[in-house]
């Protein structure tokens, strides 16, 4: 990934952050020379292993499953908040119009080993975790204990656990730190309708410290 330094985010609370809050992530393996590409959500558990472990779940008939021996390395994408930027949003659009358009984003990148686990207790833990995350927000939360276990049964057996122990973890946060504090403070108004989340991250990440 191309990453000047005024973009780069190492802060791991930070980053952790951000995988938390955008779960669902980009799963790349390489087999024979050919790029593997899942879209998996993940949960994270920030005390296990060194640099904290990922876990989610694949179907038996996803050609991942056959790829997995017992360890492969993976390649893992967490995408968060984009906007397009616009350069009449800078005052140089008036002055002097050298200035282009650019596209602000956040991103988290992941490398680690991957393995499936087949073990039906470690893999209810799983679905029991990625349930209570994604359902918190329901008026009535629903949970696995909702549909006849019977049911849960036949579906368990469609499905692996699978986990990935980071080994190295890195943020892209571009979010306007190679403008002008004015500049950014224009960009992160003209954001504040349609997209919030990315008017608060120039805020909140500019400048770099």
């Amino acid at each position: 990934m191309y990453l000047p330094t005024h973009f780069q985010q190492e802060n791991l609370t930070e980053l952790f952050d951000c995988i938390e809050a955008n779960p669902f992530a980009s799963v790349m393996v390489v087999q024979d020379g050919e790029i593997e590409v899942n879209h998996i959500p993940l949960a994270l558990d920030r005390t296990a292993g060194e640099k904290g472990i990922l876990r989610g779940h694949i179907a038996l008939a996803n050609p991942l499953f056959s790829i997995l021996g017992i360890e492969q390395s993976a390649y893992v994408i967490f995408h968060a908040d984009q906007a397009y930027i616009s350069p009449n949003w800078y005052d140089g659009k008036q002055e002097h119009h050298r200035v282009v358009p650019t596209w602000n984003y956040r991103v988290v990148h992941v490398k680690g080993m991957i393995r499936k686990i087949a073990d039906e207790k470690y893999l209810r833990g799983i679905l029991a975790r990625l349930t209570r995350q994604h359902e918190a927000n329901q008026p009535v939360p629903w949970k696995m204990g909702d549909a006849p276990e019977d049911f849960i049964q036949e579906q368990l057996e469609k499905i692996v656990a699978i986990e990935i122990e980071i080994d190295s973890i890195v943020g892209k946060f571009k979010v306007s730190q190679n403008r002008s504090a004015a500049d950014a403070e224009k960009v992160a108004r003209a954001l504040e309708n349609e997209h919030p989340e990315m008017a608060d991250s120039v805020r909140n990440y500019y400048p770099k410290s």
